[in-house]
């Protein structure tokens, strides 16, 4: 059996990651089968070497070796690529044609973004990864094939099967075997091997002096991101040799080739806009006027509970989250914080006397019997909107719409059921 070194040599793979010595490893390991193999890895991380050692280190190494890009090829042709159309199969099919199974037979196929497959050819796949059966385009025919699978993907394949745009009995025939590969930024020990291997093969074809980064500037490179991964690396180090004069490059000469250099941290607040996000100032006016109609209400209930009661410590007891929520103003600080500060019979607006003791003329909180009348019908309207958007915004589900409009899910239920929605 081949070693891992030998055959980062023979393919020119540059680095001494574990975590990408562990995947040549296992491709070496699984060559000589005819295990169909799925190698995963973002884009950009050299996906496409894994399927030519497969291929070079098994039996099938004397037959045809085909890559086909999944995702370059139309919807409407890509079942013709693959497994060949007949004449008049379809307009413009003015010959016949062999697919790229029937020509691989006994030898290899690579699938690169394998995930971008529409469902139809999918089950077609399927077939042929079972009994090595196809049919072309147009025929009743069945062929037999006899080729190795190896597929590639950069898309979270649960999330497709979980979104039905992948099948999942595929996802487990492909996958018998699965190849990670890892991103740049987690091989920071390759990333200045790799530059230097650039730079020396562009140095050679533009037949110019090879470019050196001082110590700052490789230090600039190990910590940045590389969202592009090797492939990204590459343009960086061919657009240095191309363009600058001096051949030893500075952190500050580095730092203009790296685009977003400054936008690695965490994002605190995102651009992106959600469908709960109330959309205008008129919308946010209401939603204002909404949550003070209901916090009036509340202090009217909790006004009528002491003048009825008399007893302080019985409504604190009975009512603690309506005051919880009257006398703390962030909702996130009322969640988290627990409410400490009982009423205590000194409190102003606990030094009332009962119903019986007051005078209507001397009723310091009549305007709160007041309120209902002064009531406009355009907020009604308002809140009837609000609430209608709301539910529609969350489908129907009662408890999210309740949350969005600060009030409980029993309130909702119940003006739900005032406004006959």
């Amino acid at each position: 059996m081949e070693s891992v070194q030998a055959t980062k040599q023979r393919f020119g793979i540059i680095g001494n990651d574990p975590k990408l010595n562990r995947a040549i490893e296992k491709t070496i390991q699984v060559a000589p089968t005819d295990i169909s193999v799925l190698v995963t890895g973002e884009s950009g991380v050299g996906k496409e070497s894994i399927p030519k050692i497969v291929h070079s280190l098994s039996h099938r190494k004397h037959g045809k070796y085909i890559a086909v890009n999944c995702g370059a090829i139309p919807e409407g042709t890509i079942d013709s690529e693959l497994f060949g159309h007949e004449k008049g199969a379809f307009t413009g099919a003015t010959s016949t044609r062999s697919g790229y199974f029937e020509v691989a037979d006994g030898g290899t196929i690579f699938l690169d973004e394998v995930g971008e497959l529409p469902l139809t050819t999918q089950v077609r796949l399927l077939r042929v990864l079972e009994n090595g059966e196809f049919i072309k385009v147009g025929s009743s025919k069945v062929q037999k094939t006899d080729v190795r699978i190896v597929a590639a993907t950069n898309v979270n394949m649960f999330e497709a099967i979980k979104k039905e745009k992948f099948r999942e009995d595929l996802y487990y025939r492909l996958s018998t075997l699965e190849i990670l590969l890892p991103p740049l930024r987690d091989r920071k020990e390759d990333i200045h091997l790799l530059f230097r291997k650039f730079a020396s093969d562009f140095a050679t074809k533009y037949k110019m002096p090879t470019i050196r980064l001082e110590d700052a500037a490789a230090l600039l490179l190990e910590k940045y991101h590389w969202s592009g991964n090797i492939r990204q690396l590459r343009n960086i180090a061919e657009q240095i040799s191309v363009l600058e004069q001096n051949r030893t490059i500075s952190a500050n000469t580095l730092r203009g080739y790296l685009p977003n250099i400054g936008s690695n941290l965490p994002a605190v607040i995102s651009s992106d806009k959600k469908d709960s996000d109330f959309s205008n100032e008129r919308e946010i006016l209401y939603k204002v006027l909404f949550d003070m109609k209901n916090d009036l209400n509340d202090l009217k209930k909790l006004t009528m509970e002491l003048m009825q009661s008399g007893n302080s410590q019985q409504v604190q007891e009975e009512h603690e989250g309506l005051i919880r929520k009257i006398y703390r103003d962030d909702k996130e600080e009322e969640e988290a914080i627990p409410f400490e500060e009982p009423i205590t019979p000194t409190t102003e607006v606990l030094q009332i006397t009962p119903t019986e003791a007051i005078k209507k003329e001397d009723d310091k909180y009549h305007f709160a019997e007041e309120i209902e009348e002064e009531e406009t019908l355009s907020l009604h309207d308002k809140e009837l909107e609000l609430i209608k958007k709301s539910l529609e915004r969350h489908r129907g589900k009662r408890k999210a719409a309740a949350e969005e409009l600060g009030i409980s899910e029993r309130t909702l239920y119940r003006k739900i059921k005032q406004y006959d929605l």
